[in-house]
């Protein structure tokens, strides 16, 4: 929830210019934004108004809470057009103008990291490629070690 890092969701904002000393809470869940100043003076200074942010947005964070969504599920949308969630057709272009195209798995492992592994379309032709990242992206999210 937070509990790893005590300032998840909270920055310091010091802004002399316009005499604005606080701490800013912001969440996104689901597209919708979630956010509150917490002001040192209002607060009665730097320490009682960090612990007002931490204390809002440990609620905000429970309230926000989906018990069903401990582990995201992904959904094809319509801008998917692999077939697979997680799968993607990529195509780099070097400095020289040569193509590289290989099919790319990607998925997140834990909260706020990110992997992915390519195949290569040169080296194992488009179909083997596809399905290497489609069996590769199955392994990963299903927790199966290589």
């Amino acid at each position: 929830m937070g509990a790893e890092d005590p300032l998840y969701g909270i920055t310091r904002l010091d802004n002399e210019a316009a005499g604005t000393h606080g701490w800013q809470v912001r969440l996104q869940r689901k597209g919708v934004r979630h956010a509150r100043f917490f002001s040192d003076s209002a607060a009665g200074g730097r320490d009682e108004s960090l612990r007002r942010a931490a204390q809002f947005r440990d609620r905000l964070l429970r309230r926000l809470e989906d018990p069903g969504e401990s582990v995201r599920v992904h959904t094809l949308t319509v801008r998917n057009t692999s077939g697979m969630v997680g799968v993607c057709r990529v195509v780099n272009v070097s400095a020289k103008g040569v193509e590289y195209i290989s099919w790319q798995a990607t998925w997140s492992p834990e909260p706020g990291r990110r992997k992915s592994v390519r195949f290569s379309v040169t080296l194992y032709g488009e179909e083997e490629a596809y399905r290497l990242a489609c069996e590769a992206r199955l392994k990963a999210v299903s927790g199966e070690r290589e």
